[in-house]
C-alpha cells in the first residue's frame, strides 16, 4: 500500500485537503470509541456513532481537526448466539490493513513500567473524514498485560480501565507531539481523556495557560458514563502523568477527598464544556452546580451525518414531491432489511405491514422491555390480524452487564413463539443503517431526564422512520406531535420507577392502538406526509455539519 502521509521538515501532514481559513485553529478530538465504518471495529455505540459523524461533517467542511483514539485488537465484542439462539459474546482478533503505521512511537508510564505505544493513521480519503491517530499498546516491545491494555473496548478491569485513559491522554498526546502535529486546542469527549490535562501541565506548569488549550463534552447523566476512582490509586497509576497528588489535589479541587470524579476533573480545568442537549445542558448545570470552580456547561446539541446516513434515492423522492415514489422506496428498503430479518431469524416479514424498531444500546434506564410491559396488551398488539404490527430488537448489552443481557435473552426467548417478532444480533453500523432505513416506526423509551441526547433517532427520521420517543435528550428540539413525529405524553420524573413505567406503557400503547397504528393503514396521505416534514425538518438542526460549525464557534475558538 503506497505511504500517503506526507512528512515536510519533519512535520506530518495529517490532513489530504485545504483547511478552510473558518477553522484554522488546530483541534485534536479525544474520544474511547469512533463508529466511522463498518469495516473499522473500534466502537460500541452511541458515543461512537456521534463522533464517526463529527468527523464526517470535519471532513466536509475541511475543518483543521484530527481525531485521537485506540485501535482495539478485539473491537467491543462481537454478538454471536448460543445453541438457545441466546447472546453470546465473542471476542475476535482485528486486522485493518488500510491503517498506516506511523513511523515513530511513544512510551507512557503505568503502574510503574514502562509501556510502548504505537500510532497508525487513517487517511481522511480512506472513509471520508478527518484523519485519524489510533493508538496500540499491542506491540512486540510490550509484555503481555501491557499488550491487553488495547485489546477490549470499555474492559472491566478497573486497572486495564484506567490504563487504557493513560495511553488514550498522555499517549495521544505525546505522539501528536512525535509527529510535530500543532495543536490549539485538546477536546475531551468524555472524561476518559483526562489525562491529557495533566501531561499539559507538566509541559506549561500554568494550569491557565492548560485552561486555555482545553475543552470537555459531557454525554450522559448516567452514573457509569461518569467515572469515579480512588484519587491515590489513579496516582500510583500513572494516572497525571509527572504531577505530583498534592499539586493534583490543588488543581483539581479535591483537596481532602479521595473519590476522584474524572467528569468533575475534567469541568475543574476546561476553559469551557458542553452538554449534547439543551435538556440536558439544565440537567448537567443542576447536576453539578456543587462543583465549586466548574467551567461553564453550554448546549451544543448532538447530529448525525445525512450523506452517510440517508438513503440518497428516498431524498430524490422527497425532492420531486412524489409521494408514490416515497413509499415504494421505503417498502424496498423494507425488503431488504428483512432478507436480514430472515437470515437471522428464519421469518418473512411483510413490506406491507407496520413495522416498529427499537434498537440501540441495551440499558436498563432505556427500558427495551417497555413495550411488553403490560403483556396482555402487548398479545394484543401482535395479534391483530386487522392491523398487524411487525417488531425488531436489536441492540448491543454491555458484555458483563448480566442485568441487560437477560432482557435481551427475554426478548428473544418471546420471539419464538410469534412469526412477527425478531431480535438481531450483530448491531453495528450496517445493520443500524439498513434498520433506520427500513422501519416505520423508531421507539425510544428511556426514563425521563435519563437520555441525555440519543441520536440513533435522528439518522432514522431522515430515512422516513417516524421518532416515537419518551419527550427526552434532542427530541424536543424537534419533535412536533403527530407533523414530524409522535411524543410519549410527558411525565413527572419524581414519580417513582414503577409508576414511570406504568404510565409511560399505558400511554405508548394508546397512542399506538388509538393513533399511529390505525394512521398507517387508514390515511397513508398523512402517514407519508409526516414522513416528509421528519425528512426535511431534519436537516438544518440535526445534520452533523451544524454540529461541527458549533463545536468551532462556541468550544474551539471561544475564549477565557
Amino acid at each position: 500500500m503506497q505511504i500517503l502521509l506526507q512528512q515536510t521538515r519533519d512535520r506530518m501532514k495529517l490532513h489530504t485537503y485545504d483547511i478552510n481559513p473558518r477553522y484554522a485553529t488546530s483541534a485534536a478530538y479525544f474520544s474511547m470509541e469512533f463508529a466511522i465504518d463498518q469495516a473499522l471495529k473500534i466502537y460500541s455505540g452511541g458515543l461512537g456513532f456521534l463522533a464517526g459523524s463529527h468527523m464526517r461533517s470535519v471532513h466536509e467542511m475541511k475543518q483543521n481537526l484530527v481525531g485521537v483514539g485506540i485501535l482495539w485488537s478485539y473491537g467491543y465484542y462481537d454478538q454471536d448466539r448460543n445453541e438457545d439462539r441466546t447472546l453470546n459474546p465473542q471476542y475476535t482478533r482485528k486486522f485493518y490493513y488500510f491503517l498506516e503505521e506511523l513511523p515513530t512511537k511513544v512510551t507512557v508510564r503505568i503502574n510503574g513500567k514502562e509501556v510502548t505505544v504505537k500510532g497508525f493513521y487513517l487517511n481522511p480519503e480512506i472513509f471520508g473524514t478527518a484523519p485519524l491517530i489510533l493508538l496500540s499498546t499491542d506491540v512486540e516491545e510490550n509484555d503481555y498485560l501491557s499488550r491487553t491494555i488495547t485489546h477490549k473496548l470499555y474492559d472491566g478491569n478497573e486497572r486495564t480501565r484506567i490504563a487504557q485513559e493513560i495511553v488514550l491522554g498522555i499517549g495521544g498526546t505525546r505522539m501528536l507531539e512525535a509527529i510535530n502535529h500543532h495543536v490549539d486546542i485538546y477536546h475531551m469527549n468524555e472524561g476518559h481523556s483526562l489525562p491529557l490535562v495533566y501531561e499539559l501541565y507538566g509541559k506549561f506548569k500554568d494550569i491557565q495557560k492548560v485552561r486555555e488549550k482545553v475543552v470537555f463534552t459531557t454525554h450522559t447523566p448516567e452514573a457509569a458514563g461518569n467515572e469515579t476512582h480512588d484519587i491515590n490509586f489513579l496516582h500510583e497509576m500513572g494516572f497525571f502523568a509527572d504531577v505530583d497528588l498534592a499539586t493534583v489535589r490543588n488543581l483539581s479541587g479535591y483537596e481532602h477527598d479521595n473519590t476522584f470524579s474524572l467528569t468533575v476533573g475534567a469541568l475543574r480545568v476546561a476553559k469551557r464544556a458542553n452538554a449534547v442537549s439543551k435538556i440536558h445542558a439544565k440537567v448537567s448545570n443542576e447536576m453539578w452546580a456543587h462543583v465549586e470552580g466548574k467551567c461553564e456547561i453550554i448546549p451544543i446539541t448532538n447530529a448525525q451525518n445525512r450523506k452517510y446516513w440517508a438513503d440518497k434515492t428516498l431524498l430524490r423522492a422527497l425532492d420531486e414531491h412524489e409521494d408514490y415514489e416515497i413509499l415504494a422506496r421505503k417498502k424496498h428498503l423494507k425488503k431488504i432489511l428483512f432478507e436480514e430479518v430472515a437470515d437471522q431469524s428464519g421469518k418473512m416479514f411483510d413490506p406491507e405491514v407496520l413495522t416498529i424498531v427499537w434498537a440501540r444500546r441495551f440499558a436498563e434506564y432505556k427500558r427495551p422491555g417497555l413495550l411488553k410491559y403490560d403483556f396482555e396488551r402487548f398479545l394484543r398488539l401482535i395479534n391483530n390480524p386487522i392491523m398487524p404490527v411487525q417488531i425488531i430488537w436489536a441492540g448491543k448489552p454491555y458484555p458483563t452487564d448480566y442485568g441487560a443481557i437477560e432482557i435481551f435473552n427475554e426478548l428473544i426467548h418471546i420471539s419464538h413463539k410469534y412469526k412477527n417478532i425478531a431480535v438481531l444480533i450483530g448491531y453495528e453500523l450496517s445493520l443500524s443503517r439498513l434498520l433506520k432505513q427500513g422501519s416505520d416506526i423508531w421507539l425510544n423509551t428511556p426514563r425521563i431526564t435519563r437520555e441525555a441526547s440519543g441520536t440513533s433517532g435522528m439518522s432514522a427520521s431522515m430515512n422516513g422512520s417516524i421518532h416515537f420517543s419518551i419527550n427526552d435528550g434532542w427530541h424536543p428540539e424537534f419533535a412536533r406531535d403527530g407533523r414530524n413525529a409522535f411524543t410519549i405524553p410527558e411525565i413527572d420524573h419524581r414519580l417513582s420507577i414503577a409508576d414511570q413505567d406504568r404510565i409511560d406503557n399505558k400511554n405508548m400503547m394508546d397512542m399506538l392502538e388509538n393513533n399511529i397504528i390505525p394512521m398507517y393503514y387508514n390515511d397513508p396521505k398523512q402517514w407519508v406526509d409526516i414522513m416528509k416534514n421528519a425528512m426535511s425538518e431534519i436537516e438544518v438542526e440535526f445534520n452533523s455539519g451544524r454540529m461541527a460549525h458549533q463545536y468551532y464557534e462556541y468550544l474551539f475558538d471561544h475564549k477565557v
